[in-house]
């Protein structure tokens, strides 16, 4: 089989592109053929088909206002890529089609080439976040509170009006342009096969108009490395001279970063000798930086800043908790995931696909998102937890289970490859 894997990023940015070249890897293990199809980056990792790859867009480069204007107009329909992509098909021979994230900077453009109908090529997608729903792809609004509106009504007005891409009427009014162009021309009718990666996600899809015989939950798998670690339950690296919280990930509003430190900072008193440590980067750390540091040296909170894999894992791996509690609607962290193979439970948000994962006082335990109280005494109950342990040693074998159980590659990609034959069988009919 030909798989053509597609993404507007051929680096690794984040969970996305991690599973679109975990997915590849794993294919050619299998005995397929891939090949790939992204966006020119300075980043990208070495492929044989760059060549058809597309320009890089930049649509925040406020020093370039006319190529900021020109990329926007690329956003809603890409020439160039539905060019690229046609080309691509004519020499790869694609038998099916695998989009990822491909709004913005590809756009489904790419599926109008005459290629896909004269050889009745499928194609599969899979919704790493909400944008065939919500022109800002995150349910949240420009004020960060999770919004339904254009889902309701359908109508992608309130996107420009509460401003909700980065605050910015214009690149509000370019993302609702892109999802009213797509609703019109019937982009989505040409994906024969969504997956999933939580049951939550599939709901809010189906909400959206998908049909449901289109949607196929398949929750995403760990990697090779973090399951092997979850097998390996007897190595217990918890530090319980020095117990600490761990926050790890992207430093962002959404996040709810900023309100973990208030609900830390409000426990306190009830967490003789712990501290929080925030691992991560992004567009609020130099905020909570200096929040931080005028708490002074009461606060016992530590940012560590971007961590890289094995560093990144002895954090994880001593930590007593990991802390999830996002604002928006999160599709299926791999945070959680990456935290459970280590034995460590979650204090996560009852919000998106995050209470699927973490079950109140079986593998964590819960807030109500963007609730400082709420948080506070959910962290103060998994701190009172982790003082048993026996108790504590049992819910780390269940978060080891849930892992080994749910998250093999090799399940994945066998219904994976189910799903492209399926699709294949039926496009051949």
């Amino acid at each position: 089989m030909r798989v053509l894997l597609v993404n507007k990023f051929h680096y690794r940015k984040g969970g996305a592109e991690t599973y679109y070249f975990e997915i590849g890897s794993a294919l050619q293990d299998m005995g397929h053929e891939v090949a790939y199809f992204s966006m020119h980056h300075p980043n990208n990792l070495s492929c044989d088909q760059e060549r058809y790859f597309v320009t890089q867009r930049e649509y925040n480069d406020v020093r370039n206002p006319f190529k900021a204007v020109a990329d926007g107009l690329a956003l809603v329909y890409s020439f160039e890529a539905k060019r690229n992509f046609q080309a691509l098909c004519d020499d790869f021979r694609p038998d099916v089609i695998h989009l990822n994230n491909v709004h913005r900077q590809i756009t489904l453009s790419i599926l109008d080439v005459p290629y896909l109908n004269e050889h009745h090529i499928p194609v599969v997608y899979t919704a790493h976040d909400y944008v065939t729903i919500c022109p800002g792809y995150l349910m949240l609004d420009g004020q960060g509170r999770v919004c339904d509106r254009c889902l309701e009504d359908g109508r992608y007005r309130h996107c420009i009006e509460n401003k909700c891409i980065k605050g910015s009427r214009s690149k509000s009014a370019l993302a609702a342009l892109e999802a009213f162009f797509n609703r019109s021309r019937h982009m989505n009718d040409r994906i024969d096969r969504v997956i999933a990666p939580s049951r939550f996600m599939a709901e809010k899809l189906l909400e959206g108009g998908w049909p449901e015989d289109k949607v196929t939950v398949l929750q995403n798998f760990a990697s090779d490395a973090i399951l092997d670690r979850a097998r390996t339950g007897g190595l217990d690296q918890t530090d319980r001279e020095h117990p600490y919280l761990l926050y790890f990930g992207r430093i962002s509003k959404e996040k709810g970063v900023g309100m973990l430190l208030d609900a830390f900072l409000a426990a306190m008193p009830f967490l003789q000798g712990w501290r929080l440590v925030i691992a991560g980067d992004g567009p609020e750390f130099g905020a909570l930086k200096d929040k931080v540091r005028s708490l002074g040296p009461r606060c016992s909170v530590e940012l560590v800043g971007y961590q890289r894999s094995e560093r990144l894992q002895n954090y994880v791996g001593r930590a007593s908790l990991a802390v999830t509690n996002s604002m928006c609607r999160e599709n299926m962290p791999f945070s959680v995931i990456e935290a459970f193979a280590a034995g460590t439970p979650v204090v996560g948000s009852r919000i998106g696909g995050i209470p699927e994962l973490v079950s109140e006082g079986e593998t964590g335990f819960l807030c109500e998102p963007g609730d400082v109280s709420s948080l506070t005494k959910a962290i103060i109950r998994g701190v009172s937890f982790c003082g048993d342990l026996d108790a504590y040693r049992a819910m780390q074998g269940r978060c080891r289970d849930y892992v080994v159980e749910n998250c093999d590659q090799s399940h994945f990609m066998e219904r994976l490859v189910e799903i492209y034959q399926k699709e294949i069988e039926i496009k051949r009919c």
